[in-house]
């Protein structure tokens, strides 16, 4: 039967097909498609840094549609918040750091927190991909800012009793991520393969000192 024998017999005739965003196949909207972009946008960032990775080539990675990203994160600027944001996980770490007793050994505490995350591969990727994407591009620079600074280091310093509290939590985030770039990304010698406990005992006491002495 023809278009026009469609119409004339009550039929409603093919329309214009329709633009759009193509339809997301089964894999796209599985439940593990968030997880699978945030492990994509980690990796991507980590060996590409800030500047040359792209939404696109996020989705391409995780085996998604680009628009998918988009409707998770929004921008880059979220995803790459979003990839880093499982190495800290602030509302775990301050009070980790922070312990029981106060102040009393907060320098190891901190020490043996952020060598010990920068240890493990699974968050190894996305602290690479933020010190090395902060160094360069300004966007990354302040993602980095505003989490490690605002979301974690300035809730550690709330709870310093001493002068300065926030500017001496700045001073050990400079110690600790200065140790980070020798070691983990120009993986200067001996630093590079130095014993993780050895690092933890000589840096502890000087963490010590930037927060808790007058």
């Amino acid at each position: 039967m023809s278009g026009t024998d469609s119409a004339e017999h009550g039929g409603t005739p093919p329309g214009p097909r329709r633009r759009g965003r193509p339809r997301r196949s089964p894999q796209d909207a599985g439940p593990g498609a968030r997880e699978r972009i945030l492990q994509a946008a980690r990796d991507e960032f980590a060996e590409r840094g800030y500047d040359k990775t792209s939404m696109r080539g996020i989705a391409k990675a995780a085996g998604v549609d680009a628009a998918l990203v988009h409707h998770y994160f929004g921008t880059k600027d979220d995803v790459f918040a979003a990839a880093i944001e499982i190495s800290f996980e602030p509302a775990l770490v301050v009070p980790a750091v922070l312990g029981q007793g106060g102040t009393d050994g907060i320098g190891e505490r901190l020490a043996r927190y952020f060598i010990g995350v920068w240890e493990n591969p699974a968050t190894r990727a996305p602290l690479l991909a933020i010190v090395r994407s902060a160094l360069t591009n300004e966007t990354a620079a302040k993602v980095l800012r505003t989490f490690l600074l605002r979301r974690l280091l300035e809730r550690v310093a709330a709870e310093l009793d001493v002068p300065d509290p926030t500017f001496r939590a700045e001073l050990a985030a400079s110690h600790m991520v200065g140790i980070a770039i020798l070691r983990y990304v120009v993986k200067t010698e001996p630093l590079a393969s130095a014993d993780p406990e050895r690092i933890v005992a000589m840096v502890a006491p000087t963490l010590q000192r930037y927060l808790t002495e007058a």
